[in-house]
């Protein structure tokens, strides 16, 4: 089982976004943080250096570093990238996840 599986449209638009930073960048980090009403949240962030303990993952020419505090949380998700009428954006799908807040801010495991 791979820590963080990234689907083709997210590496797609990870690409994306990183072309058009104006910088070079390594490449992503995917953490997690304290917020909303269940607890936690993803984020993602330009990476510039890879930190001491980061797990890197390459996907498609892709460098993805994986918080290490993250690690247990994120251990089985599925990073896509989804377009819909209303809204476009990153989604994680998490085996690991026992409930979501109302609003979709924040999860539990």
């Amino acid at each position: 089982m791979s820590i963080l599986t990234v689907t083709p449209a997210a590496a797609e638009q990870v690409k994306n976004l990183l072309n058009q930073r104006g910088k070079p960048s390594l490449g992503i980090r995917v953490g997690i943080k304290t917020r909303g009403c269940s607890g936690l949240s993803y984020y993602i962030e330009y990476a510039d250096a890879k930190n001491p303990y980061d797990e890197q993952i390459d996907v498609d020419g892709l460098t993805i570093l994986i918080d290490p505090k993250a690690i247990m949380f994120i251990l089985g998700v599925i990073m896509d990238f989804e377009v819909n009428e209303l809204e476009s954006g990153f989604t994680f799908k998490n085996p690991n996840e026992k409930g979501r807040c109302g609003c979709g801010e924040s999860f539990h495991v």
